[in-house]
């Protein structure tokens, strides 16, 4: 083959081959949303998030999440941290919450939230985080894996790094109902059927020990319920009696059949929007 055929041969790979990606500006906002196909990271102009001495109940997870954060904004060191746990219990708030708290003193943090159906570009999305001297919690929430799911093999590159190691500016966060990222009956039933038991299960459920941190959040009670309710009427101006408020928050979470932070915060808004107060959160 001709040297001319080589070289149009190459023209025209370097011409069909995708453009590298270019640095997104990180002055834009505090947080990003990573896409794939085409991958991009979307500025977030406002964070729907609350704030955090709103969080009531998490005393002991939002102290360790807090400590751990501003160590890795100080370039110290810091561990991945997976919070588990019941359903509307401020897991995905404490995150967006702290993130808001640390970066008001180290303006240089950013927020990057990875979808979880995206986590097979998550290598793609290290290395343009690797390039950047700023410093960047990865939030991927309410992450699970069914037994035929092979994204978790992705999420490795994240808590392990390979041979390159994670960048060291890149500190990942995951929310999750599951302690070990897939349902239990699923782990009985592979262990029940594989030749080999303890190996059929090893590699997923091993891949919640990859997080340094695990926080647990379990349901509240009815007295941390309406501590909730107190706490956000107090900080918007919401005046209730006291035994009016307590009945109908009450009514409320019997209705709903559960008793969260989520059930509180949706009484709570129905609450401010019956009495003319509106709410950003």
């Amino acid at each position: 083959m001709s040297e001319a055929i080589l070289t149009r041969i190459a023209a025209a790979l370097e011409r069909i081959a995708p453009a590298p990606l270019p640095a997104p500006d990180f002055d834009k906002a505090t947080a990003f949303v990573w896409h794939a196909d085409p991958d991009r990271l979307e500025p977030v102009a406002a964070v729907n998030r609350i704030a955090l001495d709103l969080l009531v109940g998490i005393d002991r997870s939002r102290d360790t999440l807090l400590a751990n954060t501003r160590r890795f904004a100080a370039g110290q060191g810091a561990n991945n941290a997976l919070l588990w746990g019941a359903r509307g219990m401020g897991k995905s708030s404490l995150v967006k919450a702290i993130h808001a708290d640390v970066q008001a003193e180290y303006p240089d943090l950013k927020l990057v939230e990875l979808q979880r159906e995206d986590l097979p570009s998550v290598g793609r999305l290290l290395n343009l985080l690797r390039a950047s001297d700023r410093r960047f919690l990865l939030f991927c929430d309410d992450l699970s894996f069914s037994h035929d799911d092979e994204h978790y093999k992705s999420l490795k590159a994240v808590l392990d790094g390979g041979i390159e190691g994670r960048p060291e500016n890149v500190l990942l966060y995951a929310t999750s109902n599951r302690r070990h990222l897939m349902p239990r009956d699923m782990i009985e039933n592979e262990r029940s059927t594989a030749i080999n038991p303890s190996e059929a299960v090893e590699e997923k459920v091993s891949l919640s020990d990859r997080f340094g941190l695990w926080l647990g959040f379990h349901a509240c009670s009815q007295d941390e319920y309406l501590a909730m309710i107190d706490r956000y009427c107090a900080a918007y101006g919401v005046c209730v009696e006291p035994d009016i408020l307590r009945a109908e928050a009450i009514e409320w979470q019997a209705t709903r059949g559960a008793r969260s932070g989520r059930v509180a915060w949706q009484f709570f808004t129905d609450l401010a929007g019956r009495h003319g107060v509106a709410v950003t959160a």
